[in-house]
């Protein structure tokens, strides 16, 4: 995973373009394996098919709504004024447990993955543009200052508190909408 960044050659062959570089894939069928191309998304259930993630960037917080009530409400970091988190409505393409971070500008894979990774161990992706995805993701425990300030200092990306990020992931189901509003 690329917070706004080219995806991994191998992987963007998937047939939902994606763009992942993945230890797993998640979504509402579960988690596959490496390599592994993910199935199909699930119909959203009952609960989910009512239920919405709102991020507001001017208050930097996500919010998960069911049928307009809020399930939850949490801090976020979100993009940096070079590189903003995009605005519109969108959806959760894809849910992924310990996803891989690949730089920009080198295209190198970070080895760390899990909890201590950039990425954290949960990443919800809600826009392919090109190559590049944007996401909700968690954050090591050395950058959690960024989301407790609520900082704009990100690649695009949404940054959680891993206890946070935990809570979200674990609600949504891919199809998810995803609005972001300034």
């Amino acid at each position: 995973m690329r917070c706004g960044r080219r995806s991994p050659p191998l992987l963007q062959a998937l047939a939902i373009g994606i763009g992942l570089a993945v230890a797993g894939l998640g979504g509402a069928a579960g988690r596959a394996a490496a390599g592994e191309p993910p199935s199909s998304p699930a119909p959203l259930t009952r609960s989910s098919a009512t239920r919405s993630v709102v991020l507001d960037l001017r208050g930097r917080t996500i919010s998960l709504l069911d049928a307009g009530a809020v399930l939850g409400r949490w801090p976020v970091a979100i993009g940096a004024g070079a590189t903003p988190t995009p605005v519109g409505r969108f959806a959760v393409i894809n849910k992924v447990v310990n996803p891989r971070y690949q730089s920009t500008k080198s295209g190198r894979i970070h080895p760390t993955i899990g909890a201590n990774g950039p990425l954290g161990d949960r990443w919800l992706g809600f826009l392919q543009s090109g190559p590049n995805q944007f996401g909700i993701h968690g954050t090591p425990a050395a950058w959690s200052w960024t989301v407790t300030s609520r900082a704009a200092v990100t690649n695009g990306c949404v940054r959680m508190l891993r206890a946070h990020v935990h809570q979200l992931f674990d609600q949504v189901e891919v199809g998810t909408p995803v609005i972001v509003t300034r």
